[in-house]
């Protein structure tokens, strides 16, 4: 299949090569090579940026919504046709399970992520009238209006977990709203990305340097998207350390920023819940080795009940193995990389080391998996809300089961750190889960196990889980700019005149 892979980035409307050569894209379930890509250089991301802000600048781009509605359509159907292709590549570098790709890694996203702003240029309010109104500052009637406006050129950097999900969601609304974009994916997980420039160069009208994708090794390149004053916004998911950094560095040339960041998100299983369902949320760090920022790593029970939930999680994390992504039983594939790996059993060794009862997996290699980035699904009970595997952001299988006095109890725990991505509440009573979803500060929140995901559902945190929202309405705001408008008023009777244009009765 390595022939199919794209090794050029998209720069300036041609596929090209990078001129710090190329570097390796590894297969994180067996460690074998699977291709090269280009490796960009500061030189090849500088053209990128001057390409992005020519095309922004210099063409009708922003300004023409048929034209943009009709290149998101033509991509819609390119990715269609590859979707198989585009599979299998998410397999291969992602170490994503197979299962998951007919679900959020890939043909979920592919529903609605591009169909869904694409409609939206036909319905969005790009400008809005407030009305006549007498302005005492002029002493006169006022007619005053708002535009929304593109924001400019989008620095857009990708993490690897859901790479394919969050780069389309990104492109699909940057695009939409008449924006040029410099696209980053991350150096683990690039040719994803570098398909999407393929195909937007042969198989879309989308202008030359409205699109360009700079693959690199070195993180540190991305960095110039946020340092460029031709760079009007960067829109980031990741970590917070490095949505931190990007905040610091973008504010010398006042960037406008979306970040979705961490979370440390907490279950809250009620005592009125059915509790085999409520635990089985429980099962979610296992999903995907746990790499998804969303995903509720803290498990909170009631004391009342906390034995019976205990041997729950216990049965369901004995039951989970570590497989093959390409196997579609595959619930826990790798993770991303040897470094990785490395950070999670150093967080199992912490959370053993702070007093947290272990009573599924450990730091030891999973059976059979001496090849490929595996880790243990590893349960911990017993743990208090203070301690490291409770607080930090893990990225891997691993679960915190808390207990709680009370529901007041329970609302502070959840509340009680710095992250507020998502969460989720498990009750009997729909009003009485609802009623504790309100007391939540998280952004995302699902009730007896329902998700909301969906391009039209905005999707982002509160406290260090980031700025803005994707997705949305409120997603599709955060890609514009507000232009407020005003002009003397006209009266009805003129401006009927002036719509009407010249009479051609003669003067008199």
């Amino acid at each position: 299949m390595a022939e199919h892979f794209e090794s050029r980035m998209l720069i300036d409307g041609k596929l090209v090569d990078g001129q710090a050569g190329t570097f390796v894209n590894i297969n994180p379930a067996t460690e074998e090579v699977i291709g090269e890509v280009a490796d960009a250089s500061p030189a090849d991301m500088g053209r990128a940026i001057d390409a992005a802000r020519r095309a922004f600048d210099d063409t009708d781009w922003s300004g023409d919504h048929a034209f943009r509605q009709r290149c998101l359509r033509q991509l819609q159907e390119a990715l269609e046709a590859e979707r198989e292709e585009l599979r299998e590549e998410l397999i291969a570098e992602v170490g994503c399970p197979r299962a998951i790709t007919h679900g959020p890694q890939l043909d979920a996203p592919l529903f609605d992520a591009l169909n869904y702003p694409a409609q939206l240029i036909d319905d969005y309010p790009w400008e809005t009238s407030l009305g006549d109104a007498f302005v005492s500052v002029t002493g006169a009637n006022t007619t005053r209006k708002v535009w929304r406006e593109p924001v400019g050129v989008v620095g857009a950097i990708v993490p690897w977990n859901f790479p394919f999900e969050v780069t389309i969601h990104k492109i699909g609304q940057a695009l939409a709203t008449g924006n040029t974009v410099v696209l980053k994916p991350a150096q683990d997980t690039p040719f994803n990305a570098t398909r999407l420039g393929r195909l937007i160069a042969e198989h879309t009208d989308i202008p030359a340097g409205v699109v360009n994708v700079v693959t690199a090794a070195d993180p540190l390149i991305g960095e110039e998207l946020t340092l460029s004053p031709k760079v009007d916004m960067i829109s980031f998911t990741g970590s917070t350390a490095v949505g931190k950094r990007i905040m610091e560095k973008g504010a010398a040339t006042m960037k406008r920023l979306f970040l979705e960041l961490g979370g440390k998100s907490a279950t809250i299983v009620l005592e009125d819940a059915d509790f085999a369902l409520g635990c089985m949320m429980g099962i979610a760090p296992c999903m995907h080795a746990g790499q998804g920022c969303a995903n509720p790593t803290r498990l909170l029970l009631p004391r009342s009940r906390y034995d019976e939930g205990v041997a729950i999680l216990q049965g369901i994390y004995q039951g989970v193995t570590p497989g093959d992504p390409q196997d579609p039983a595959t619930l826990c594939g790798p993770v991303i990389s040897a470094r990785q790996r490395e950070r999670i059993r150093g967080y199992i060794a912490q959370g053993i080391a702070e007093g947290a009862r272990m009573l599924v997996g450990g730091v030891e290699p999973p059976d059979g998996r001496e090849r490929g980035f595996f880790v243990r699904p590893t349960l911990f009970v017993d743990v208090d809300n203070s301690m490291t595997i409770a607080q930090e952001e893990i990225f891997g299988p691993v679960l915190a089961v808390i207990p709680y006095d009370d529901e007041d109890d329970a609302v502070r725990i959840a509340n009680d750190s710095a992250y507020g991505l998502a969460g989720n509440v498990m009750s009997g009573s729909l009003d009485h889960a609802l009623a504790v979803a309100k007391r939540l500060r998280a952004g995302f929140l699902g009730i007896n196990g329902a998700a909301g995901y969906g391009a039209d559902t905005p999707f982002g945190g509160y406290k260090a889980s980031g700025v803005g929202r994707q997705n949305g309405i409120a997603g599709f705001d955060q890609y514009t700019e507000i232009k407020s408008v005003a002009y003397p008023a006209v009266s009805e009777a003129r401006r009927s005149r002036a719509e009407a244009g010249p009479s051609n009765q003669p003067a008199v």
